[in-house]
């Protein structure tokens, strides 16, 4: 039976098909069974769930997933791996091989298309390649209302990024944003000794289950986002200085007079701001500007 996780089994299956690892692709295989299973339990499948899995390297996690839910998706960008791919997942009638760009795919119009329902929404889980981690990560949170749940293994330091707590040097734009549409918590951590080839930093995986509406109403979510990138920007200022740098036509004064209103102090800096903060200060800048 073919063991997608040995390593031995992985090196002759690449050698056979002359397949050459691409660091652009940040191609590293999990070999580990038992982070398979911690994945998946972190995933919370059942049979009736749709996945769609993203990078599936070769085969390794998809495989166990097609055991557990009704269909996978699994979409890879390297066309050289489908033949790889093709042979490890040989028989499985319940998952599809999708060659596309993932920052670029509508997953709702994709399971639409490919489920003919796509209601009661669907999973993602994902071995994200380090250089599109933060990107894809918000394309599925912003453009993808039918996504509920996303499992995936990240940089360790993007994991402690999502996560973090206001105060902390981790906490960012990044960590405001993703918790405005989703509850992220850290799954477990992984070590870089379970890929083919090691990489050069231990990973994570992290849980994001997607709010049905976001964390906190806001007057203007354009503002809201652009009002957090530039505190963000400019961390080491206070509010006052970064968000005077933003819009420089509003005079200090009205700006003071927008954190009086937001209950700010205006020499805090943004990363001692949490997200209910965030949201008071750029409503009160929507207002007064």
């Amino acid at each position: 039976m073919f063991d997608p996780t040995s390593p031995s089994v992985i090196r002759d299956l690449l050698q056979r098909h002359k397949f050459r690892i691409k660091k652009k692709f940040g191609q590293n295989f999990l070999i580990d069974g038992n982070i398979i299973n911690k994945i998946l339990y972190a995933a919370d499948l059942n049979n009736m769930d749709k996945v769609v899995e993203i990078g599936p390297g070769m085969g390794a996690l998809t495989y166990r997933l097609s055991k557990v839910a009704k269909q996978v998706f699994a979409v890879e960008i390297d066309r050289a791996v489908l033949p790889l791919l093709s042979e490890t997942l040989d028989g499985l009638e319940n998952v599809a091989l999708i060659e596309a760009d993932a920052l670029k795919i509508n997953f709702d119009q994709l399971v639409q298309e490919r489920t003919g329902n796509i209601a009661g929404g669907y999973k993602v889980v994902a071995n994200l390649p380090y250089y599109i981690t933060t990107p894809l990560i918000m394309h599925l949170l912003e453009r993808h209302s039918n996504v509920r749940k996303i499992i995936v293994m990240v940089q360790e330091e993007v994991a402690r990024r999502l996560t973090a707590s206001p105060g902390t040097k981790d906490y960012g734009a990044l960590t405001v944003a993703a918790n405005y549409y989703a509850e992220v918590e850290m799954a477990f951590k992984v070590p870089r000794t379970v890929f083919l080839p090691r990489p050069e930093v231990d990973s994570a995986v992290v849980s994001m289950t997607v709010r049905e509406v976001p964390a906190i109403n806001v007057k203007n979510q354009h503002i809201y986002f652009a009002l957090v990138k530039a505190t963000f920007q400019q961390r080491r200022k206070t509010l006052l200085n970064a968000l005077s740098s933003m819009d420089k036509d509003l005079p200090k004064d009205r700006w003071l007079d927008i954190f009086k209103q937001a209950d700010i102090d205006p020499v805090r800096r943004g990363e001692t701001l949490n997200i209910q903060e965030f949201a008071r200060l750029a409503d009160a800048y929507t207002i007064n500007r």
